[in-house]
């Protein structure tokens, strides 16, 4: 067992173990005819704002949220609770780890049900197909999608002679190689970093990009040593990478953190819920943002889902609050709020969400841009294992651009650590 799954397993049995030791709803309160229930959700999202608001809307409900930790550790105590803890009545699924689910779907709550038959229809088809299972249930209700664009800095532009206008900075890159020109570009004229880092700035947009990813769409078997596109997005990275455009800092890091305040680096890829991580990382960059189109034009990265495990002892309180907050109003709403992008297509042409600009990112029309991006994307199937996966591309990719891993090594190392992180 590695010390990573073996640290997320304890991580698991103390959440349930603290949960067990305080009674949670094992003590009654969260009955079916109560208006209290647990929530799950991963952390760095800012949950408890929606938790807040909703309960404000409702002060009859008592919401008892548990930010349980990353997407993964999330879904690893979910894991263990499903085997026989105490599960929630409510949780939040990021879309990567929803596959593991799909193959015991008898440990949800069929959302059918409930109602979920009669409002499936308001979710984009691709993305609902990915919670429903071979007999039409369907266990997840999408809280968000991402879309593809690129964040930069209007004042380094200018320095280093480029133009700012954001759809001039979107002819600048059609393609990818065209993106790494303008980096070299701008490193030249500068001195400085382009971007933040080549794994997630170019790779995991680009794998993005493409209408298969890891599994093949018809058989839905692994098909990532075959995939022609997964090939083309690695060796995209690996001449970003040798193109020295990178300040190196990985994405969430301190360094990240701290580089994009002081202007170490120019651009980050962003889908739209990175808007937040720029605005709360960098505040003293308000107005030198913009947002421009993505090299390749649509792609999407990231997206979530509400589930109620087959043991939840509230599931119409939980229920409620999913039927509620995931309307199109209420992704609309959100979006407006926050920024999350909704899985609401019937929005998308709503004059609040078209005329939606962001000041700090120079007035950008970001419900525009990023519903354009979702909208003429290739959907692909994704499998149990996508996660594990593209998590040991990325981690590779950045062993590479550390200087940990020779670039000529870099793909054959990569089919062994994947080969080897998916037979467990």
């Amino acid at each position: 067992m590695s010390r990573r799954i073996a640290a997320t397993l304890v991580l698991a049995a103390a959440l349930l173990f603290s949960q067990a030791c305080s009674g949670g709803s094992d003590d009654g309160s969260a009955s079916s005819g109560s208006n209290t229930f647990e929530f799950w959700s991963f952390t760095g999202i800012n949950q408890k704002s929606d938790v807040d608001r909703y309960t404000k809307a409702h002060p009859e409900t008592n919401i008892k949220l548990t930010e349980v930790g990353s997407t993964s550790e999330t879904a690893q105590a979910l894991t263990a609770a499903l085997a026989g803890g105490k599960v929630p009545d409510l949780v939040l699924i990021q879309g990567d780890d929803l596959p593991k689910f799909m193959s015991s779907v008898d440990n949800f709550v069929d959302l059918n049900t409930l109602g979920a038959d009669k409002m499936k229809g308001d979710y984009l088809d691709w993305v609902i197909s990915q919670s429903t299972a071979k007999d039409g249930k369907i266990i997840g209700i999408p809280t968000d999608v991402g879309g593809l664009a690129v964040a930069y800095r209007t004042d380094l532009f200018k320095a280093a002679g480029l133009p700012t206008d954001r759809d001039e900075v979107s002819k600048l890159w059609p393609t990818w190689d065209a993106f790494i020109g303008v980096g070299q570009r701008y490193v030249q004229a500068t001195g400085k970093a382009f971007l933040d880092n080549a794994p997630t700035s170019v790779y995991f947009q680009a794998i993005n990009q493409g209408n298969e990813r890891y599994y093949n769409n018809a058989d839905h078997k692994v098909s990532y040593k075959t995939n022609p596109q997964v090939k083309t997005a690695f060796d995209v990275t690996l001449k970003a990478i040798a193109a020295n455009i990178s300040a190196k800092q990985g994405s969430f890091s301190s360094g990240w953190t701290a580089g994009m305040g002081k202007g170490d680096f120019a651009v980050v890829s962003a889908p739209s819920w990175m808007l937040g991580s720029i605005r709360t990382n960098a505040p003293g960059t308000a107005g030198k943002w913009d947002v421009a189109a993505i090299p390749g034009d649509a792609g999407n990265w990231g997206g979530s889902f509400l589930a109620i495990p087959k043991r939840a002892k509230n599931p119409k309180a939980a229920w409620k609050y999913i039927t509620e907050t995931q309307s199109p109003a209420g992704q609309l709403d959100h979006f407006l709020l926050t920024g999350a992008l909704p899985t609401t297509p019937s929005v998308y042409a709503d004059p609040k969400l078209v005329a939606q600009t962001d000041p700090f990112f120079s007035g950008a029309p970001i419900g525009k841009i990023y519903t354009d991006s979702v909208t003429r994307l290739k959907p692909f199937y994704i499998g149990p294992e996508d996660g594990t996966i593209g998590t040991e591309f990325l981690n590779l990719l950045t062993s590479v651009e550390q200087g940990k891993v020779p670039p000529d090594k870099a793909w054959s190392t990569a089919m062994t650590n994947v080969e080897n992180a998916i037979r467990g």
